[in-house]
């Protein structure tokens, strides 16, 4: 098949551009129908890429076979300075025709990356289906690696496996410190090797403060783990609207989220994070939600382990490439 035309991204390519996403959410969905069947209309698939050009710094490119929209790449960046000089190609960023090879991404990619790096945005991120073996696989060819995982699962349907000397229960206020500690452990964890996430580790002092303000906000529900009258880990669980990462076509209709999990460091190994995981799953069936999200670094050894091994499958991977290296 020769190679297709490819131009800037404008205006009036929006309207192609919804269709192709509604079809590539339409085939996503497919494989996996716990995602919402609202962006598989074209008009609603429309406001999503919308929103996409409408940010600030918005560029991209759109593959043309004579008239025809074939395929589109739409990136933007972040204000937040964690992800670095940096150009986001969201869940909404890009689709191709059903009978469009997926290596046109790659075409797409060569002509909209030769502006954002001319811009100096050369930490690039590209939110993939997970289901699309090929898409990733084009991604791969570009230098991009797996970063991220955004999954799905159904809510516990039995009661939580707690280990031999476990107790979770909800957290109360007395839990306040090693809550705290807890919240600073993760990103403590996430900072060492494989990991080495540039995230922001604040202070136990910081995360007690933001604790003691907001314990009682009726829209999250915090667990916790007990080892012999100790609290070693804690989860957290909310609606996934609370979520600013699971956005777009990454979100169900309706959907539990298990935000946050970490156990310490020195009592890993004892089941408390699964205890947890489970607890969380169990709080969404009771709570009336049909599906359970959750996210991970894939470098992360511990958590990408405990969930997926916890029934968590992946539906959108985060891929990432820094440039000039």
């Amino acid at each position: 098949m020769t190679r297709p035309e490819i131009q800037p991204f404008t205006d009036e390519h929006l309207a192609d551009a919804g269709r192709l996403l509604a079809t590539r959410h339409r085939r996503h969905r497919a494989a996996q129908p716990d995602l919402s069947p609202a962006f598989e209309d074209a008009a609603t698939a429309k406001e999503r890429v919308e929103a996409a050009l409408a940010a600030d710094d918005a560029s991209g490119a759109v593959a043309l076979r004579g008239d025809t929209v074939v395929g589109f790449l739409l990136g933007a960046p972040k204000q937040s300075k964690t992800w670095g000089p940096n150009l986001w190609v969201e869940s909404a960023g890009q689709a191709l025709a059903d009978d469009e090879p997926a290596e046109t991404v790659r075409d797409l990619y060569a002509a909209a990356a030769t502006r954002w790096v001319d811009e100096g945005r050369t930490a690039q991120y590209v939110v993939v289906p997970a289901t699309d073996v090929a898409l990733l696989d084009a991604w791969y060819r570009l230098g991009f690696g797996h970063q991220q995982a955004h999954a799905l699962r159904a809510p516990l349907a039995t009661d939580p496996r707690i280990a031999v000397g476990l107790v979770v229960r909800r957290a109360v206020r007395d839990d306040i410190p090693t809550l705290a500690r807890l919240d600073v452990a993760l990103p403590q964890h996430q900072g060492l090797s494989p990991t080495f996430s540039a995230g922001e580790q604040g202070s136990v002092e910081e995360a007690q403060e933001e604790w003691e303000e907001d314990f009682d906000d009726p829209e999250f529900t915090t667990f916790v783990a007990e080892h012999d009258g100790r609290v070693i880990g804690s989860a957290v669980a909310c609606d996934l609207t609370k979520s600013g990462s699971n956005e777009g076509l990454m979100r169900p209709e309706k959907a539990g989220f298990l935000g946050f999990a970490a156990v310490l460091p020195e009592a890993r190994g004892l089941g408390a994070g699964r205890a947890l995981g489970e607890t969380v799953l169990a709080w969404a069936r009771d709570t009336g939600y049909p599906v359970v999200a959750t996210d991970w670094r894939a470098t992360n050894l511990l958590s990408s382990r405990t969930w997926t091994a916890l029934g968590f499958v992946p539906t959108f991977q985060r891929l990432h490439r820094t440039i000039g290296y």
